[in-house]
């Protein structure tokens, strides 16, 4: 009789092996394995063509396809070739328009960074140190490179989405103002642009953020409907008459979150519309796990994660009207609360 009971150490192993699996496939991008396996290959040929150790070659590959990565013919042990799956050419090749691997990278060295460092600010107090340090040069590299790869990959569609739900943005003709708020390379921005022929808007964030945007912006062909506008939320000012806000993981690097939200219902016309996306950690531990080991990084520099619900009070403590709150799943990294407030 077979037993198929699962001993209670098993997540907990499986929290061990899971280390592995991420080096794995960091290897994998950092060997440039993805981009020859758009088309298939053994692992001897994959091993000659990049001057790899052939059978090492051969047990990665192994690895990289029983996590799905891969995609394997079932023939004998000589002739197995691999090759890339639909998911893996489309984010994990560097020619795709949806590469994100750098991104992932990033991801995933920063939170080791992080990780190595528990013990003992768990035991002496004090801050985490960063991975980078947060000032405008890190951020517009970071709009370069990893928010870039993330916003086009995934935040773009995933803005869209959102903002069908929008009556003014639904109704294509209408002509709006749009501001974009912490909107790093600008690409949400251009997506709904492109979208809604009658927005007109301006993506506001660090000085030297903006710069990026501004560039992504002319090379769309969008310079006369979108500009941009350099500044801190904090202390700067935001424009003013905007029919929409769009605001996505912002309020947890702002040293005054009612404060900010104050700012952005007096950016908006009357019975202008915020649409505001957020992490926020749920009450269930099942829900919050998806939540709390990106975010521990965060709250143990001092910034704020607020418990679910906490955001849509602060909206209705700040001014706002109707409302509305709803989980998402099809942003970067973990799932996020979509409020949607009115003036």
């Amino acid at each position: 009789m077979p037993f198929t009971s699962q001993h209670p150490l098993q997540p907990y192993w499986d929290l061990a092996i899971a280390l592995v699996q991420a080096d794995g496939l960091a290897a994998a991008l950092e060997l440039g394995i993805f981009e020859l396996l758009s088309t298939p290959h053994t692992p001897a040929q994959l091993a000659e063509a990049l001057s790899l150790h052939a059978p090492h070659t051969a047990l990665l590959l192994e690895l990289l396809w029983s996590m799905e990565v891969l995609e394997r013919n079932e023939v004998d042990d000589e002739t197995q070739r691999y090759r890339c799956t639909a998911a893996t050419l489309q984010y994990f090749c560097r020619d795709s328009m949806a590469f994100c691997g750098d991104a992932w990278l990033y991801r995933l060295h920063a939170l080791r960074h992080f990780a190595t460092q528990l013990p003992s600010i768990v035991r002496d107090g004090g801050k985490a140190a960063p991975y980078t340090t947060a000032n405008g040069v890190n951020w517009a590299a970071a709009a370069q490179q990893q928010i870039g790869q993330e916003q086009r990959a995934v935040t773009m569609r995933a803005a869209l989405s959102v903002m069908q739900r929008i009556a003014p943005f639904a109704a294509r003709a209408t002509p709006l103002r749009l501001l974009d708020v912490g909107g790093g390379p600008g690409w949400v921005a251009i997506a709904l642009a492109q979208a809604h022929a009658g927005l007109h808007g301006c993506v506001f964030d660090w000085p030297e953020t903006v710069a990026v945007a501004a560039a992504n912006i002319a090379h769309a062909q969008l310079s006369e409907r979108l500009e941009t506008l350099g500044g801190d939320l904090a202390s700067d000012d935001i424009g003013s008459a905007y029919d929409l806000i769009w605001c996505s993981s912002v309020l947890h690097f702002v040293p005054d979150m009612a404060g900010a939200l104050r700012k952005m219902h007096a950016a908006l016309k009357p019975g202008g519309v915020l649409v505001c996306v957020q992490a926020e950690i749920a009450a269930a531990a099942g829900d919050a796990t998806r939540v709390l080991p990106y975010y521990l990084p965060m709250r143990m520099l001092g910034r704020t994660v607020t418990r679910q619900g906490a955001l849509a009070q602060l909206l209705r403590d700040t001014g706002w009207q109707q409302v509305e709150q709803y989980k998402a799943s099809d942003f970067p990294m973990a799932p996020v609360q979509v409020l949607i407030a009115r003036t």
